[in-house]
């Protein structure tokens, strides 16, 4: 349910169930746990991270989220292992982001979006806690009022919205998204791996 595609030094994961709007099962997140942490093994210099359809995720599965998902200590593990990266992170975002999928997102470099997404993250609705590091990365991009408007006030932010407040970086047309994020990714591509993470150490983590 996880693509993986490596071209050169780009590496591409695609969440693969649109049939249930790429909601995350605990095998889908250790897979991506997994295949980035072999792609950082083996070098690459840019990491892009999309989904199939229509949707880039509704968040948890429902009864993966029965089962104890919603509170797995694998969310936090996978989003620290994308922030922790040497390499350049893109989330192309296809289409909405909800829920506990907003870690990996937040965790990412550059934050991509088609005009037609959604970002919304209901914790208090659905009486859990977001993962630790998500308020403060949240945060960091938006500002602590409009991230207790996501995450205490349930605010559902569209994509003209969230390219306003800082939360993701640029619309882009459906059909050119995923060329837009290699576009972006080009130059590190084509540097070093030590220069690619030197770089990234002078700019500040969220």
């Amino acid at each position: 349910m996880i693509n993986v595609e490596v071209e050169g030094r780009l590496l591409t994961l695609t969440l693969n169930r649109p049939e249930k709007a790429n909601s995350l099962t605990r095998l889908m997140l250790e897979e991506m746990d997994a295949s980035i942490r072999q792609a950082e093994e083996k070098g690459v210099r840019a990491i892009v991270i999309t989904g199939a359809g229509h949707v880039f995720s509704a968040g948890a599965d429902l009864d993966d989220a029965r089962a104890g998902l919603a509170v797995d200590p694998v969310w936090e593990r996978l989003s620290a292992r994308v922030a922790g990266l040497p390499c350049l992170t893109i989330a192309a975002l296809n289409g909405t982001l909800a829920g506990g999928a907003m870690g990996m997102a937040l965790a990412c470099d550059i934050r991509l979006a088609v005009p037609q997404a959604k970002i919304f993250y209901p914790v208090m609705k659905l009486g859990f806690l977001p993962q630790p590091s998500d308020p403060r990365r949240l945060t960091a991009l938006v500002g602590p009022s409009r991230a207790k408007m996501i995450l205490m006030g349930g605010a559902k932010i569209d994509a003209a919205e969230a390219l306003a407040w800082g939360l993701i970086d640029r619309i882009c047309a459906p059909d050119t998204l995923l060329e837009d994020a290699r576009l972006l990714a080009g130059d590190a591509m084509g540097a070093s791996a030590d220069h690619v993470a030197a770089i990234k150490r002078l700019v500040p983590l969220a």
